[in-house]
């Protein structure tokens, strides 16, 4: 017999990846497809959710949901956004999908949501159910429920964050390029940075440590890899940094 969930609370996972190029975020499929015509009477996209189970803290089910789309623990996770609208699930589309699937579509259902971060290239999403995969942040399908405005708070959290702690090394491989890092802070804050201050404002900072290592295999001069180190990191944690580049 299976846990029995809670009709009431659920959690919404915003789950952002980076592949060097641009920043992504893991999608859903929703589809409806009339079984006697094939008919498509509905087909949109959401963020990776569930209701939470009635014994599961609310983190735990988070993490539930991250581990049965990428097999991985000890994934970054934040809690920031909780949405509660009453009338956040009565679009007649998605009222429709509620009744569809035996959910009641009376209930007044609160969401917590969570982002995490990931290296899209270090991931591979095994739960096929639904064709869960990465869509650029830039060009985005339609969302279905109020996901839209649920990814909107969660960038503006992952900026907010990325200001003023190293979250950013999360999307990024142990060992990375200069080039690999000033790219991720430029998709992410959507600006142009200049190459030569960026590099002038990591030349200051010492938990970004230099290897004696570049990169293979390159059509262009191989650059030097660099790795951050937490344990240089807590040293200067009481420092007022800023982490804008």
């Amino acid at each position: 017999m299976g846990k029995e969930e809670h009709p009431n609370i659920s959690v919404d996972c915003v789950i952002f990846g980076f592949d060097f190029e641009k920043l992504n975020v893991i999608l859903i499929e929703r589809k409806l497809i009339e079984p006697d015509t094939g008919k498509r009477l509905i087909n949109d996209y959401t963020l990776p959710g569930a209701h939470i189970f009635k014994d599961e803290p609310l983190k735990k089910a988070a993490q539930r949901i991250l581990y049965d789309l990428t097999g991985l623990h000890d994934i970054y996770l934040e809690q920031f956004y909780t949405v509660g609208d009453p009338a956040r699930l009565k679009n007649p589309v998605d009222q429709f999908w509620l009744e569809c699937i035996g959910k009641d579509p009376a209930e007044h259902v609160v969401s917590v949501c969570y982002f995490s971060l990931l290296n899209c290239n270090q991931v591979t999403i095994q739960h096929k159910e639904r064709n869960p995969r990465w869509y650029p942040l830039k060009d985005l399908p339609v969302l279905a429920f109020d996901h839209a405005h649920i990814l909107d708070k969660a960038m503006t959290a992952l900026r907010r964050k990325l200001q003023y702690e190293p979250i950013g090394f999360e999307m990024l491989p142990d060992k990375f390029t200069l080039s690999q890092l000033q790219k991720l802070y430029e998709v992410v804050f959507d600006t142009t940075i200049d190459k030569r201050n960026f590099r002038k404002k990591i030349a200051r900072l010492k938990y970004l440590v230099q290897l004696d290592e570049k990169q293979q295999g390159v059509s262009h001069k191989p650059a030097r890899y660099y790795i951050f180190s937490n344990e240089e990191y807590k040293k200067t944690r009481n420092n007022i940094l800023n982490f804008t580049i």
